[in-house]
């Protein structure tokens, strides 16, 4: 099932006196995080007015309404941040990374599950997919499109057919 609430980054410090904090993105580009005129605090409970927002070297400054000194701005160092879903329509074919997680994963040609995504990390050239099976066995699935022929975020599946060597069982 989708979540509404999807994390888009970390309050990480403050900047400047007059209430910014700065906020490592966990998005593509810092840039998406400038489009949003809501933020929300504590999955969706809490929402943000963003005032204004720029890029500063891979890192989103924020100056949010409300908060006006350095002192209210360090109240909220270390909160995480998101986005609702409403607010970031995604294309054809388009999921977000969070969607994959609990997705279950099958094999293309038996039917055979290998577990459930439970997490999705970069790796320059392509990203690659954490498996865990319901015995604790851990796999890790490149996601090239050799390998991963569908994703169903909306089923909740994905279909692979591994390489050979992959899973040497």
């Amino acid at each position: 099932m989708k979540k509404q609430f999807l994390e888009c980054g970390k309050i990480v410090t403050t900047h400047g006196i007059k209430g910014e904090v700065k906020v490592q993105p966990w998005c593509d580009s810092p840039d998406f995080l400038l489009d949003f005129e809501t933020l929300f605090l504590r999955r969706g409970e809490t929402p943000l007015t963003v005032e204004r927002a720029r890029v500063q070297k891979n890192m989103v400054v924020l100056k949010i309404a409300g908060v006006d000194t350095p002192e209210a701005a360090a109240a909220l160092r270390n909160q995480v941040l998101y986005i609702d879903r409403a607010d970031a329509p995604v294309g054809e074919g388009e999921y977000f990374v969070q969607d994959l997680i609990d997705c279950e994963v099958f094999d293309a040609d038996t039917g055979r599950s290998y577990g459930k995504v439970y997490d999705v990390r970069p790796t320059g050239a392509n990203d690659v997919y954490y498996l865990r099976d319901e015995a604790g066995k851990e796999r890790l699935v490149p996601a090239i499109p050799d390998v991963v022929l569908e994703r169903d975020v909306d089923a909740g599946r994905i279909v692979i057919r591994p390489l050979e060597g992959l899973f040497d069982d």
